[in-house]
């Protein structure tokens, strides 16, 4: 997008602001779907969590993408959105036996990731199919935050707990129908992948009636200009040529399923806050936006590096900047960046904000949450209105006169 579409959207809508180009989810999409171009049956299952907006998942289902959720409510969002229930697939973790048999009732395909559901859901639902999540105990991507498949994960059933699943499935008579596993975020050792890969190939052998094996996603992106990312086109010849292997060994011809959400949506994502002033300290500029982490925490909740780029000075002198927020906590987006010199009432945009950044915004310090856009064929189309105060406390129950203040009791008397 233009920086100039970026001005234009923050004077029109306000800021802070989220914008997402729909030209750049789609060529994402297409880049997947082309690198994996030789497999049968491909599925996306575009991660909900990742961003939630009903416009975005509408996009998605356009596009022919199935839905990843975590939720009860992301699988009431997808059937708000258009999917299919088929379409659908539930991957929660640590939930209730009812919130997953709420889930298989709407008729969306089930993942479970422990044991002990399995068995109760086994027990109670033999006929309903399950897919089973697997941790390879395979730690891929350098950051313990968004690695999920390392040995003391919290998800999946443990690749040494085979033994038990198996008991557990030929007692209950249930019927598995997938196999699935997610080893984490930021994925660039390809080989590491598949390694991981192959642990889920063993594991799909004690079952005969699969229909699809997941491999997850976390596919890392660029996050500022050079930066490495995933070779998609690599990883797609390689687990490709291993997958049709795979399923001629098996003798069916089974469904490659992927969950991405970050390599989707992240670089389609725009933040646009106001420079509200500008602060110099004996050793340090600060630059104080009209924001916080309760709108954009990545930064400080997992280090993540977002480009900042002062849209409203784009050719200004660099300078160095330390670009905080104004809620009442250290929440710096940046620490010493280069950039264009910026002035107090500058729009600063943060790059890569498609991706688990909307969909962990908060009201902490009682603050709005922001608006959001899509930017669809040349035209910006208002997604989610900004919060006001009515909705700040919409919920709230106020007993008024539950409390009397003792000013108040001495003139009752």
């Amino acid at each position: 997008m233009k920086h100039s579409d970026l001005l234009q959207i923050a004077e029109k809508y306000g800021d802070p602001i989220y914008v997402y180009d729909s030209e750049k989810i789609i060529s994402q999409f297409n880049r997947l779907t082309n690198a994996f171009s030789s497999v049968s049956k491909l599925k996306l299952n575009y991660a909900a969590k990742a961003l939630s907006n009903l416009a975005i998942l509408r996009l998605m289902n356009s596009l022919g993408s199935g839905l990843d959720t975590v939720s009860i409510q992301e699988v009431k969002l997808g059937l708000m959105a258009g999917f299919k229930p088929e379409d659908i697939i539930y991957t929660p973790n640590g939930v209730s036996l009812e919130e997953i048999e709420e889930a298989a009732d709407l008729g969306v395909r089930i993942n479970i990731d422990n044991l002990s559901i399995l068995e109760q859901f086994g027990t109670k639902h033999p006929n309903v199919p399950v897919c089973i999540r697997i941790n390879p105990h395979v730690m891929a991507g350098g950051n313990s935050k968004i690695s999920v498949g390392h040995i003391d994960s919290k998800f999946g059933i443990s690749i040494h707990q085979i033994p038990h699943l198996l008991r557990i499935v030929e007692l209950t008579k249930m019927h598995i129908n997938g196999i699935h596993m997610h080893t984490g975020s930021d994925i660039l050792d390809i080989d590491v992948f598949l390694y991981a890969s192959e642990i889920l190939f063993d594991t799909a052998k004690h079952f005969k009636e699969l229909d699809f094996i997941d491999f997850g996603s976390g596919f890392k992106v660029p996050y500022k200009e050079g930066d490495i990312q995933t070779n998609i086109e690599e990883l797609g010849q390689k687990l490709t040529g291993r997958f049709n292997e795979f399923c001629s060994e098996y003798g069916k011809e089974l469904t490659l399923a992927f969950e991405p959400g970050k390599f989707l949506v992240s670089e389609a994502g725009y933040f646009l806050a106001k420079v509200n002033v500008v602060k110099q300290t004996t050793s340090t500029v600060f630059a104080s936006v009209d924001s916080g982490f309760n709108h954009l925490i990545r930064p400080m909740f997992y280090g993540s590096s977002h480009e900042i780029i002062n849209i409203s000075n784009p050719e200004g002198r660099e300078r160095y900047y330390s670009v905080v927020g104004y809620i009442c906590e250290t929440d710096t987006f940046g620490s010493n960046r280069r950039i264009n010199e910026i002035s107090e009432g500058d729009i600063l945009c943060f790059r890569n904000a498609g991706a688990y950044c909307f969909t962990m915004a908060s009201n902490y310090n009682s603050r709005y949450r922001p608006a959001e856009v899509l930017w669809h064929k040349g035209k910006a189309y208002l997604i989610r209105e900004r919060e006001t105060f009515e909705d700040l406390v919409r919920n709230l129950v106020d007993h008024e006169t539950l409390f009397v203040s003792s000013k108040e009791k001495a003139i009752a008397k």
